[in-house]
């Protein structure tokens, strides 16, 4: 029994043990990798997609995943935008993120209550938000004549305690999360609705509006994300967030979550994270051709997706 404990704990701390590995070889391979400069650029890179990471673990743990996160976070950041030129940047956040989580609730009240297929109703959700994104931008950059306001594009480039203010926000976000997932009632509902949505059902969980309760999650953090890289581009832009969905799925089973729900964890998934920006990273210092990149990202999020089915046939 004791031998069973300890190769569990291996297993459990796999993603991390891949992206030392990562991190290890690509430093012998490159001088540059290890360098202050790329070093923040890897987190500040991995801040965004680390927020849109925590809100779709909330999903796929709960037995559903979400392909909008993407035009969500393009959407919110373009509301946000839009709004701050008009009413000061407090607004703008708040209509961000507010945006962010109306597309959530659409999506899980579609999925939760009519019973549509997550799949369909994500993939649907994805197209519309990013026409509408289109229409009330007329496909160009939001930022006014005289450009967003200089505190908030501050926010976007400077430091506090010399880490960007950009990284402060999923770490604070992963610890205030952590705690809601695996401390609390409501996280531990989650897990039972993501592992068995009958017997949930059956010990009195209500299984609809946590199922809605998570892409509201989900489409929240996205908003969140949508703010977050309007700050860093300096203006809200209507083509942001493309295939984030993807990295974001990706990082997440990377991270240990099963597709089939009630397997996951929030740091995992930000580790996920790094190991997909790292890996890009590498890519990009290592002069590899764009195009095998995108090969190379295409490969690795399939062979996520095959290790996560033989995990699971593997519990079984």
């Amino acid at each position: 029994m004791k031998g069973k404990g300890r190769r569990w704990n291996v297993a459990g701390q796999m993603p991390l043990v891949s992206l030392i590995v990562l991190c290890a070889a690509t430093a012998l391979l490159t001088n540059r990798f290890l360098s202050p400069f790329n070093l923040t650029n890897i987190l500040v890179q991995s801040s965004i997609m680390a927020v849109i990471a925590m809100g779709m673990t909330f999903v796929i743990v709960g037995g559903g995943f979400d392909l909008s996160v993407g035009s969500t976070a393009a959407l919110s950041g373009c509301v946000a935008s839009m709004v701050m030129l008009e009413a000061g940047i407090a607004a703008g956040v708040v209509a961000g993120v507010i945006t962010g989580a109306a597309v959530g609730l659409a999506n899980g009240l579609v999925i939760a209550f009519l019973n549509v297929n997550p799949f369909i109703t994500t993939l649907g959700t994805m197209v519309l938000v990013r026409g509408v994104v289109f229409l009330i931008t007329g496909g160009a950059p939001v930022s006014g004549e005289v450009g967003l306001p200089g505190e908030f594009i501050a926010f976007g480039s400077e430091r506090l305690l010399g880490i960007h203010y950009l990284v402060w926000i999923p770490a604070v976000l992963l610890a205030v999360l952590s705690f809601v997932m695996h401390a609390t009632p409501y996280g531990r509902r989650i897990y039972a609705t993501g592992g068995s949505r009958e017997a949930a059902y059956l010990s009195g969980v209500p299984v609809r509006q946590v199922i809605a309760s998570t892409y509201v999650w989900c489409g929240a953090l996205a908003g969140v994300a949508g703010v977050m890289l309007a700050a860093r581009l300096q203006s809200g832009q209507p083509t942001a967030g493309e295939f984030y969905e993807l990295t974001a799925i990706a990082a997440v089973v990377l991270g240990g979550a099963s597709l089939q729900g009630g397997e996951g964890t929030l740091y995992k998934s930000v580790i996920g994270v790094f190991i997909m920006i790292v890996l890009g990273n590498a890519l990009n210092l290592l002069n590899v051709d764009s195009y095998w990149q995108r090969v190379a990202v295409g490969a690795v999020i399939i062979a996520a997706a095959a290790a996560e089915r033989l995990r699971s046939r593997g519990s079984r």
